[in-house]
C-alpha cells in the first residue's frame, strides 16, 4: 500500500528535477548568446570570427560530441562556442594556450558566461601536451601555429574516434605549413576531408572513418 505514495512522490520530484534543469540551461543559453553577441565584433588577439564559431558550434550538436579538444584558446571566443555545444550534449572542452595573459583572460570570459564547468583550460606548450593526453577525443579544433598542424593531426589522430572531427582554422589560403596539412589529411585513406568555404579564413573538416 505504500508503493503508490512513493511513486508519486518520486515522479514529482523528477518533474522538479527536470524543470529546474530546463530552466538552468535556458538560463546559460540567455547569458552566453548575449555575451558573444555582445562582443561580436570587439574580439582581438586571434580569436575566431562569430561565423566560424558558431559552425564549430553546429559541427558538435549536430554530431553529439561530448569530449573535444581544443589547440590555441587565444581569449576564448571559440571555446565559448565549443563549451556551450557541449553544456547541451554533456560534454567537456580541454583547451590548450601558451600564453599566460591570453589564458587567463579567456579563464574570465569562461566565467562571465557560467561555461567554466564545460572547460579544462591548460596552460602550456601544446607541442608537448597534445603528444601526452590520454584522449579519447571526438572533435578537435586546432587553431595554433600553423606549419604545426600536420604534427599535431599526427600526434592526435590515434586518439580519435571513429567518427569523429578533426578541424583546422585558416585554410582557405594555405600558407606555410597548412599546405602540407591539407596534403596529408586529405590524402590520409581514413579520412574524409571537406573545406568550409562560407567564411572568411576557411575550416577544413576531416571525419574519421
Amino acid at each position: 500500500m505504500r508503493v503508490l505514495p512513493c511513486l508519486f512522490l518520486l515522479s514529482i520530484l523528477y518533474v522538479m528535477i527536470t524543470v529546474e534543469c530546463a530552466d538552468s540551461s535556458e538560463d546559460l543559453d540567455l547569458k552566453v548568446k548575449a555575451f558573444l553577441d555582445e562582443q561580436q565584433h570587439k574580439w582581438r588577439d586571434m580569436n575566431v570570427p562569430y561565423a566560424d564559431g558558431k559552425l564549430l558550434y553546429d559541427l558538435i550538436l549536430k554530431n553529439g560530441y561530448t569530449r573535444a579538444l581544443e589547440i590555441g584558446t587565444s581569449t576564448g571566443h571559440s571555446s565559448i562556442w565549443m563549451a556551450w555545444a557541449l553544456s547541451k550534449t554533456g560534454g567537456e572542452l580541454v583547451t590548450i594556450e601558451i600564453n599566460k595573459g591570453r589564458r587567463d583572460e579567456a579563464l574570465r570570459n569562461f566565467d562571465k558566461v557560467g561555461l567554466s564547468d564545460y572547460i579544462d583550460s591548460r596552460f602550456g606548450d601544446a607541442h608537448a601536451m597534445v603528444k601526452e593526453l590520454e584522449g579519447p577525443f571526438d572533435f578537435v579544433f586546432s587553431d595554433a601555429d600553423k606549419d604545426w598542424y600536420k604534427q599535431y593531426f599526427i600526434d592526435i589522430y590515434p586518439k580519435l574516434e571513429t567518427g569523429g572531427c578533426f578541424t583546422a582554422h585558416n585554410v582557405r589560403n594555405p600558407y606555410g605549413g597548412i599546405q602540407e596539412f591539407l596534403d596529408y589529411v586529405t590524402n590520409h585513406s581514413q579520412m574524409e576531408t571537406t573545406i568550409d568555404k562560407t567564411t572568411r579564413a576557411g575550416i577544413s573538416i576531416s571525419y574519421k572513418k
